[in-house]
């Protein structure tokens, strides 16, 4: 992480990388996720399907978007928020139609309780022990929705009453409650907030566009489940599958030797 990047996700526990794929990496996985989309489910390869608005194991539909688990833009990031221990735990795709609705504010501390998830300072660097990268395929303008979050929330000591920001319910984009704010990415940036961040989705309202986005879930290599499906790993470069894999804490996996990784 740089300085700024540093201080940044520090004070307000997000970042907002502008300008990070190409403009052939974004034509690319527009195309990718568009033929996920326009897929019927019962035509889908075993381990993908849809559930509203979210489409399963979306990062491993196409190589174009394994690829951005490592992107070089986010790889240093990703590296550092898990101390040089990073694992994947799972790729969504989530797609906005208009009018697709919202979601209420949470975070993991609401979620599964204070001692879900840490975030400290050691050595001057962050650890985070849960974290999510949005690589956005589609431009969010003002008024159109999506992301909202609680600046510095992540840092909070007190769980947050219920009765704030609305009972937690924000829904008007016009009628954002102090504290609160709505983050609109253009297509080809990144966000990455901590869980601990307090978080929500606005109604999508735009009629004539989507939003798209990947939903990159990191945490350190010894934390999670068993890893992927039988059936997905026939799919995923030995890369990813080495990104995926659970770990012990003093196991130094062979991809964090590398600043630039290429999936085969």
């Amino acid at each position: 992480m740089t300085p700024e990047q540093r201080y940044f996700f520090d004070v307000a526990g997000y970042l907002h990388l502008e300008n990070v794929l190409s403009s052939k990496q974004l034509v690319a996985c527009q195309k990718a996720t568009q033929r996920y989309i326009d897929t019927p489910v019962d035509q889908l390869p075993e381990g993908f399907g849809k559930d509203g608005k979210r489409h399963i194991n979306g990062f491993a539909f196409d190589k174009t978007l394994e690829s951005l688990v490592f992107h070089p833009k986010t790889w240093p990031i990703i590296m550092e928020l898990t101390n040089q221990k990073p694992r994947l735990t799972s790729g969504t795709l989530q797609v906005d139609l208009p009018d697709s609705g919202g979601g209420g504010l949470h975070c993991a501390r609401d979620d599964y309780g204070w001692e879900s998830c840490r975030y400290e300072v050691r050595d001057n660097k962050i650890y985070c022990d849960n974290f999510v990268v949005f690589p956005y395929f589609d431009d969010v303008f003002p008024g159109d929705g999506g992301l909202l979050v609680v600046p510095g929330s992540h840092k909070a000591s007190f769980p947050r009453p219920k009765t704030m920001f609305y009972n937690g319910n924000v829904v008007d984009t016009n009628d954002l409650p102090l504290g609160v704010i709505n983050l609109t990415p253009r297509a080809g940036d990144v966000l990455i907030i901590s869980e601990l961040l307090t978080h929500g989705i606005l109604p999508w309202n735009p009629p004539d566009r989507i939003r798209r986005i990947l939903v990159l879930r990191y945490t350190p290599q010894h934390k999670g489940g068993g890893g992927p499906s039988e059936t997905l790993k026939d799919r995923l470069s030995s890369q990813t599958l080495e990104l995926m894999a659970p770990a012990h804490y003093t196991h130094s996996k062979n991809i964090t030797q590398q600043n630039k990784i290429r999936i085969d």
